[in-house]
């Protein structure tokens, strides 16, 4: 397989894709190819019909590049371009993580200082998948306290006592 650059209109975005990109997806793929470059080609058949990399294109197209990397699948049948165009997304959906080597890795990128916004977390996923967000395992007694002590409120303010 042979990597081109292809001019990005002369790319034909495949009519029929199910997979559907937001704006702020878009936006997070292109600060992703603002940070990394464009590291995974655009798969297009031997008309220039994109197969894969729909979201690529669009973000490409928002920063104003004007040729992308691209890879022309020419092997592929029409039934096999229309099974790739939904495979691609969907085996990767498929993955897991290892929830504690992605704690560890997350933990040293944000030690390092990285701008964790470019990994494709949002604030509550990143402290959740780092440890420190809200823990839903069951709380010990010391923890929670006893049922039946009441604890009495005291105003910030005042110091006054409030007791139900």
């Amino acid at each position: 397989m042979k990597i081109e650059q292809v001019k990005l209109d002369a790319l034909i975005p495949y009519a029929r894709n199910s997979r559907t990109h937001s704006d702020a997806q878009v936006a997070q793929i292109a600060a992703s190819i603002k940070e990394f470059g464009f590291t995974n080609p655009v798969l297009i058949d031997e008309s220039g019909s994109i197969i894969a990399g729909h979201g690529r294109v669009m973000a490409a197209r928002k920063l104003a590049i004007a040729d992308v990397p691209s890879i022309r699948l020419t092997h592929l049948t029409e039934a096999q371009k229309k099974a790739y165009v939904i495979a691609d997304n969907k085996l990767a959906l498929n993955a897991g993580w290892d929830d504690e080597m992605l704690a560890v890795e997350l933990t040293d990128l944000n030690t390092d200082g990285f701008n964790m916004a470019l990994i494709g977390f949002d604030a509550s996923e990143l402290a959740i998948a780092m440890g420190l967000g809200v823990d839903f395992e069951p709380g010990t007694e010391d923890d929670q306290g006893k049922l039946d002590e009441i604890q009495p409120i005291i105003c910030p303010a005042c110091a006054h006592e409030f007791h139900k």
